[in-house]
């Protein structure tokens, strides 16, 4: 999949500016496709001369026009192509889980930590996933909020399902990686009371510091 393919679902589900793009993209798609602003630009440039998106001027009041970009007829038969193309499977480069592996040859105890930290960083992620569900998809008590996604006239029931879909996955993925998580962190803790020889090969060494899975 390349940056092109995610900015014409994107400007599927609802036309709009560069900026406007890139906001979509900190809030909700950049957690499956990053890309910064710049690289943005660039590509809708490119999109543009390659005729897969149109764009046009639109005043706006007290602020200079904006130009609003839309899919043209070849950039959704772009798209149409590459959906019925096979998507080969995710390569997996875990940077942590190598290691908690090689936390056998030192100390385990050193590593407790940086998964802690780890932790923290899914367990924030699923509160904004849960957020999100809840502003955008959890009842007329979110209408109104400037927050939420928001979809033109071009996409359908369909595809706000579909959206739903894959933030229900974003949401079954941060689950997952906290569970595995708790999992690391009570081994290296259990691992990390045991006596260890001293650089000496005499005393124990000091234990690492107990696990709070309240953290």
């Amino acid at each position: 999949m390349a940056l092109e393919h995610v900015i014409l679902v994107s400007l599927l589900e609802k036309p709009g500016s560069g900026y406007e793009l890139a906001r979509r993209f900190e809030r909700s798609i950049g957690y499956f496709w990053t890309a910064t602003h710049q690289q943005i630009y660039r590509v809708l440039k490119r999109m543009e001369a390659d005729g897969w998106v149109d764009a046009r001027d639109v005043p706006q009041r007290g602020r200079p026009d904006k130009k609003e970009y839309s899919v043209s007829a070849a950039g959704l038969s772009t798209l149409t192509e590459w959906l019925h193309q096979p998507v080969q499977p995710e390569s997996v480069r875990h940077e942590l889980a190598v290691k908690v592996r090689g936390a056998a040859f030192g100390d385990p105890a050193a590593l407790i930590g940086e998964v802690e930290r780890h932790r923290r960083m899914h367990r924030d992620r699923l509160a904004h996933y849960l957020a999100g569900q809840r502003r955008d998809f959890g009842g007329s008590d979110t209408a109104g909020d400037s927050g939420a996604e928001e979809f033109g006239p071009e996409a359908t029931d369909a595809g706000r399902e579909l959206q739903h879909a894959v933030l229900r996955g974003g949401i079954a993925y941060e689950r997952m990686m906290i569970a595995w998580l708790d999992d690391v962190l009570a081994t290296l803790r259990r691992l990390a009371s045991r006596p260890r020889p001293g650089p000496s090969g005499g005393q124990p060494a000091p234990a690492g510091p107990a696990f709070d899975p309240a953290s």
